[in-house]
């Protein structure tokens, strides 16, 4: 095949010149992302339901609800948590369901179930999922000094948002700290009462006034027209030029009996950007969008913003596209300095300007092929099919330098210049084929994974596979078509002798050699002792998920534990961030209830995310120290979670999953455990560390008992005094105005007095016009009860997490606690999905390592062979794990990515070694005046000469590109210096272990009676 391609020069090079034009048009459409868009199979249900107890809401609502969507196909987990006023379903679905149906599937069983709800309630939410939900960046909309808030609101949701999502790439806009502007109406109790009025004469005025006749129309000979009523009321001024008829007949008008006022609602939230009260706009992105291109747009458009709309300050905060960019100019960096190194240290050993030449041509062209492989698997460009390009150019300049070198090597010989093209790839290509096989041994069956882990490896698979495959193509092809061109027009004649350079660590080797084999059995014993040493390392090593990042920015979750209002948790988070100010250089808050569109966590009153940027990590830290000591001093009452600011990667890994979580459900009622009963029961719990779930924690609460003896004395109907009661406390509207889409409240304005008073101040008119105090009738108490009613397919059930070092060790302790109780006891949480992860990811390394054995034991036509391979992955390992605990790095995903690497590089090697080892020995046992004994010893040696200079090269090479990382800063470097240092120590172990170990080894292995017999 070689020989017939390198005939034909001027078809391949315009072969490989459409393929490269075809790659860069499909590389200008590819989406550029931080993450690949990938479908969480899980699905949230949001209900709100104002003034509704947690106790009412998984009655009347959530419980309909789950009875309803528990036979969707795929469903594994259905989890529900009802609080005050707010409840949501969790759904999670097998990985294999195809989420778009679900989703549809979901929404028709809601809109189905929605005739059996409360006639109240809203329709309930449902959110679905996805990686492409996470933000790439957040917009401040900060209303400067004198500017109406409501209008601002106003701004942002018909101006700003729409304007936003013209952007190319943008598909939703979400807002949250928006305002609204109602009317209220605030009863004068003193006039009513001397007309013998009540507030209900005002409602009805108020209801008269704004009244609308429906599709009523008149004829009027042969034309019909619609009428519309002139009464209707459309501001405060109108509704109180109203007229009310008292009960002598007077007319009064209705300003004289209340006031009525426009004001901004009393919101369940607030943002806040810095200590003051903001909104803010979360900008997403579209699947097939390119970040990089759409993060410029969106500043370029807030610039217009800030000229057009003075009165409004913007600010971009939390912008993702950082990562993406560090990624990519990691890997511009990468290629930079690996062209650069690769030329180099080519130049030196070859001495030759053509060959790093050719190296230089042929990289940027596999890269870029790589992605027509891209678009026909519909990827896009992100961190993690970045990662898998990573990977594959190490091996991709490795079998560069190996073609080019047996070459080199074949013309040394004497081998005319075509001869040398074809037969130099021709005697190597089994090998690399072998080489990027066993590479894809390792990834490919990652892809089976279970959960998100194995969607992302999807990506990087099919990079690594993209770009080895083309490595290939361009190595057995491209790579000799260019160097015939090259040397086939050159007048200089060949120099076949070595460089002084490699000549004096050609001395080296053998000097090294002729030491391991004249202490064959003691060198031996101490690779062998390596191995385990090696790997020990490794439990002396941090676990963690991503590398440590040098992050300037944090988050403070907190939860109050107190029934406040959200004016109490805004005030309080305000007093919060002044504490701190002059110490982050930018701060901001959700505070209580979020009102955007795909939240799908908790939304409670008392809760807050504050969100801190900060100058250095010193300012970090002592702000941390210093909030968290103000927390505990201030509020004990509160939990909170402080650290690190989530990226995109966190966001994706986080679980709401609790470690380790025991549920328990009262077999003899469909209801939570009583207080009472519970909290003796949990001082017999078998483990004191725990914590209580949600199902366990309480808040205090007023209970009103309405006095059904003494209202019937006074005959006073039920009904009168819970309408007194829902129009005193609750949010009550009279009527809406509507126009053109926009609604417009009018509602009773709240009394702002202790609800003490309130009920003592407070009259209600009894059948025989007697007015009497609401407070007589009505009594109340204070009393703590659960603050969530927690359920799953089974139903209600509470929980606690054992916080315990080894949770599982009391497990059946746990279940007998439950048996004495009647209760029926279930363990779950992370902790058996961590379990389940490891045990299925041992499993597939099995695999791998059983699909490298086959694919070795082929390519050597040998059973003992593969074994020295596979025997130098863990003295390659163990470099890597000493290399990174000298540098005080952890054990992640992006020191596993290097140990790939390095792994990748150094099996290439080994198998070419042992290759030409089995090819020399064939020649060299063909001579009737060489003995078997002998030949395996030359072909040793011989092979050792021969592999030193490109094992070297790629070596040094790699090792070279990746120094200047370790000493760069920022984000990009401090995520790559993982990788870096896996990669450098494996090497440099690895190389010894290619040059020294892989010789031993293979002498070892054959038999010795063999040798004597021949």
């Amino acid at each position: 095949m070689v020989r017939f391609l390198l005939a034909r020069p001027i078809a391949v090079f315009m072969t490989f010149m459409a393929l490269m034009v075809f790659a860069f048009i499909v590389l200008r459409t590819l989406p550029i992302s931080l993450l690949p868009p990938i479908d969480v199979p899980q699905i949230v249900v949001k209900v709100s339901y104002p003034n509704a107890s947690p106790e009412a809401i998984e009655q009347n609502v959530l419980s309909p609800i789950r009875e309803g969507l528990i036979t969707l196909n795929g469903l594994e987990e259905m989890d529900s948590k009802a609080g005050s006023e707010v409840g949501t379903i969790r759904l999670t679905f097998d990985y294999s369901t195809k989420m778009e149906l679900a989703y549809i599937d979901v929404n028709e069983k809601i809109d189905r179930l929605t005739n059996g709800l409360p006639e109240d309630l809203g329709r309930p939410e449902v959110i679905r999922i996805n990686t492409s939900d996470i933000p790439v960046a957040r917009v401040q909309v900060v209303p400067k000094e004198g500017a109406d808030e409501v209008e601002v609101s106003l701004l942002a949701e018909n101006v700003l948002k729409k304007r936003i999502e013209q952007l190319p790439g943008v598909s939703l806009v979400d807002i949250n700290g928006k305002k609204e502007r109602i009317i209220t109406a605030k009863p004068n109790e003193e006039a009513l009462a001397a007309l013998g009025m009540t507030q209900q004469n005002v409602i009805s005025a108020i209801q008269s006034g704004n009244k609308e006749l429906g599709g009523i129309s008149v004829k009027d000979g042969q034309f019909r027209y619609y009428l519309r009523l002139a009464t209707r009321v459309d501001t405060p001024k109108d509704i109180e030029s109203l007229p009310v008829a008292a009960p002598s007949g007077v007319i009064i008008p209705l300003g004289k009996l209340a006031e009525v006022s426009y004001e901004t609602q009393e919101t369940l939230g607030y943002h806040l950007f810095g200590t003051q009260e903001s909104l803010v706009i979360t900008v997403h992105k579209q699947a097939s969008a390119k970040m990089n291109e759409l993060i410029p747009e969106l500043k370029k458009s807030l610039e217009l913003f800030k000229e057009d709309y003075p009165l409004v300050e913007f600010e971009l905060t939390q912008d993702q596209s950082n990562l993406l960019n560090a990624a990519i100019s990691n890997l511009e960096t990468s290629l930079l300095f690996g062209g650069i190194f690769a030329f180099a240290v080519l130049f030196l050993f070859m001495k030759d300007y053509r060959l790093p030449l050719i190296i230089g041509l042929s990289l940027p062209s596999s890269l870029l092929i790589s992605f027509l492989i891209f678009y026909f698997f519909d990827l896009s460009i992100n961190i993690i099919s970045l990662s898998g390009l990573a990977l594959g150019i190490g091996m991709l300049i490795d079998n560069a330098i190996i073609v080019l070198d047996n070459i080199t090597r074949k013309r040394e010989s004497g081998l005319p210049l075509f001869e040398a093209c074809v037969e130099g790839v021709d005697e190597v290509m089994g090998a690399l084929v072998s080489s990027v096989l066993t590479t894809l041994a390792v990834f490919v069956p990652l892809v089976f994974l279970s959960g998100i882990s194995g969607a992302l490896f999807f990506d990087q698979a099919v990079a690594v596979t993209a770009i080895l495959s083309v490595s290939l193509a361009v190595a057995f092809i491209l790579l000799p078509m260019l160097y015939f061109l090259m040397f086939s027009r050159s007048k200089k004649a060949f120099d076949d002798g070595e460089g002084a350079f490699f000549s004096k660590i050609l001395g080296m080797y053998e000097f090294g050699y002729r030491k391991v084999t004249g202490n064959r059995k003691m060198v031996m014993l101490v690779f062998l002792l390596l191995i385990p040493l090696g790997l020990a390392v490794s439990l002396m090593l941090k676990t963690t998920g991503l590398p440590e990042i040098e992050k300037l920015d944090a988050t403070l979750d907190v939860d109050w534990s107190e029934p406040i209002s959200a004016a109490e948790n805004r005030d309080r988070v305000v007093t919060l961030l002044k504490s701190l100010e002059g110490s982050y250089s930018q701060a901001e808050a959700d505070v209580g209830v979020k009102q955007f569109l795909l939240f799908d966590g908790e939304n409670s009153i008392q809760q807050s995310l504050l969100y801190f940027l900060f100058p250095t990590v010193e300012d970090k830290e002592s702000a941390i120290k210093e909030l968290e000591a103000n927390l505990k001093s201030n509020y004990p009452e509160a939990s909170f979670t402080l650290g690190d600011a989530p990226n995109a990667f966190d966001q994706l890994f986080s679980s709401n999953m609790p470690f380790y979580e025991v549920r328990w459900k009262d077999l003899g009622a469909k209801e939570p455990v009583p207080e009472e009963k519970m909290d003796p029961w949990l001082s017999q719990f078998p483990t004191q560390e725990w914590e209580r779930g949600p199902g366990l924690q309480k808040e205090a609460s007023v209970v009103f008992t309405l006095r059904a003896d003494k209202m019937a004395t006074y005959q006073i109907p039920v009904s009168s005094v819970q309408d007194r009661i829902a129009m005193l406390f609750g949010s009550y509207t009279i009527t809406d105005i509507r126009r053109f889409g926009e609604i417009t409240p009018i509602r009773l304005k709240e009394p702002n007095a202790r609800f003490e008073d309130i009920l003592r101040n407070t009259r209600i008119i009894a059948s025989d016009t007697t007015s009497y105090m609401l407070g007589e009738f009505v009594e109340y108490q204070y009393e703590d009860h659960y603050k969530y009613v927690t359920a799953d397919k089974g139903g209600i059930y509470q929980s606690l997490n054992v916080t315990a070092e080894n949770p599982d060790e009391n497990a059946s302790e746990y279940l007998r606690w439950g048996q004495e109780k009647n209760l029926g006891v279930t363990v779950t949480g992370q902790y058996f999905k961590d379990k389940e992860n490891i045990r299925q990811l041992i499993g597939i390394l099995l695999i791998s390592v059983l699909l490298l054995y086959f694919i070795l034991a082929a390519q050597f036509e040998s059973f003992i062979q593969p074994l020295i391979v596979v025997f130098t992955l863990p003295l390659g390992i163990g470099g890597a794990f000493l290399v990174l605990l000298i540098f005080g790095a952890s054990l992640n995903v992006m020191s596993a990515i290097g140990l790939v690497v390095m792994l990748g590089i150094m099996v290439n090697d080994a198998i070419l070694k042992i290759d030409t080892i089995n090819r020399l020995r064939l020649i060299y046992v063909e001579s009737d005046t060489i003995s078997a004994a002998e030949a395996l010893e030359m072909a040793l040696h011989k092979a050792g000469q021969i592999r030193l200079k490109p094992i070297l090269m790629t070596s040094i090479t790699t090792i070279l590109a990746l120094i200047p990382i370790v000493f760069s800063s920022g984000l990009g470097a401090d995520l790559q210096r993982p990788l870096v240092f896996a990669v450098i120590g494996g090497l440099t172990i690895g190389t010894i272990t290619a040059l020294y170990f892989v010789p031993l080894a293979y002498w070892f292995t054959v038999s010795k009676k063999s040798l004597k017999a021949t």
